[in-house]
């Protein structure tokens, strides 16, 4: 069995210790080194030829965030951030997603191990599917060499869209960067979108006012009974589930300090599984990057509902579990590359007739 090489980048003796025992315990996982610092990382990179970097943000010398750039410049591979999950530390951590850290891991509150299994366990989880996205990763920033981000755009008025459609959108941890993606592809009158995001508490807000500088939409961090209109885009809060009810013809968030679905919360499936039951066809559910299986088999009730299902494509995913499950299991109308969910989504609600 191959064994998946791992370089800790941390200046915390503890924390790096910390990181090696737990690593220790997945059998594809091998911590070959340790750096304390950007400089001794850079060193030992090319010594050692590791498969995936986890790698703190806050250092001596030069911080995680400068490395990284000039990791991904130099020598792209695999990174899982170690992030604080302070308001303070979410922008750095969303611009190491922006940079090319595949995910980002909290540091824990404690390094007892008695007390971790399940932080250990998804710790080597993302670091492990971390490192076996390393072909995928270099394929993409081979083949698809991105424009900068838009800035904001004026409201456009060149496209006309049909009434009463709502659009649902789906990921995980690592797929900001591809939800920033879709949502800059679309027009400032777009019909509403409601996003759920495997994504921290206090993350969500940071994500939220990110998504709002750089997309025509308007973008908030949804609130329990928020009327849901034209022109918005709705991100879940990292700690409740999100689901949409509909009253008079109108939509409205709902929010639920409920348990996990799928060791998830918020849980795509919540909010897919809402949408699927509003009892109409004018909804689209969009799935996209990220491990596992959340939401997968609620895509397919929603399609089976009779609303129209979309999956990011393999070949445009880092990590292709939540949109491959769903794929699996019957719940897409149609597999997209990333840069085509957007117009795609302008085009399915376009109404006949409207300027384009």
């Amino acid at each position: 069995m191959r064994k998946y090489r791992v370089l800790i980048v941390d200046d915390s003796e503890l924390m790096r210790h910390f990181l090696q025992q737990v690593l220790a315990l997945h059998e594809e996982l091998e911590v070959v080194g340790c750096a304390e610092d950007p400089y001794q990382a850079r060193e030992k990179v090319k010594q050692l030829n590791p498969d995936v970097l986890t790698l703190d943000i806050e250092m001596p010398k030069m911080n995680g965030i400068a490395f990284l750039r000039n990791l991904m410049r130099l020598r792209p591979m695999p990174v899982v951030m170690i992030s604080t999950l302070t308001e303070k530390g979410a922008p750095a951590t969303l611009t190491a997603l922006e940079l090319g850290a595949l995910d980002y891991i909290a540091k824990p509150a404690t390094t007892d191990m008695s007390q971790l299994t399940h932080y250990a366990n998804e710790v080597c989880q993302k670091v492990l599917n971390a490192a076996k996205s390393k072909e995928a990763m270099l394929r993409l920033i081979a083949n698809d060499k991105q424009q900068a981000t838009p800035i904001k755009q004026k409201p456009q008025t060149n496209h006309l869209f049909k009434a009463g459609h709502i659009i649902a959108i789906g990921a995980s941890t690592g797929g900001t960067e591809a939800i920033k993606r879709v949502v800059c592809d679309l027009p400032a009158n777009m019909p509403p979108i409601v996003i759920t995001q495997h994504i921290p508490a206090m993350f969500a807000t940071s994500f939220a006012k990110r998504l709002d500088s750089i997309c025509a939409m308007t973008v908030y961090e949804a609130h329990d009974r928020q009327k849901i209109e034209n022109g918005c885009i709705y991100l879940a809060p990292g700690d409740l589930h999100m689901s949409v009810e509909s009253k008079a013809g109108e939509y409205f968030c709902r929010l639920h300090n409920t348990e996990p679905v799928n060791r998830h919360k918020p849980s795509v499936e919540v909010l897919f599984n809402s949408i699927a039951q509003l009892g109409t066809n004018k909804a689209i559910g969009v799935m996209l990057t990220g491990m596992g299986a959340d939401g997968a088999q609620a895509l397919l009730n929603m399609r089976l509902a009779g609303q129209i299902t979309l999956a990011q494509d393999e070949k445009t995913s880092v990590v292709w579990g939540m949109p491959g499950a769903a794929f699996k299991v019957g719940a897409t109308d149609d597999l997209l590359p990333l840069q085509h969910i957007g117009p795609a989504l302008v085009k399915l609600l376009s109404r006949p007739g409207a300027i384009k």
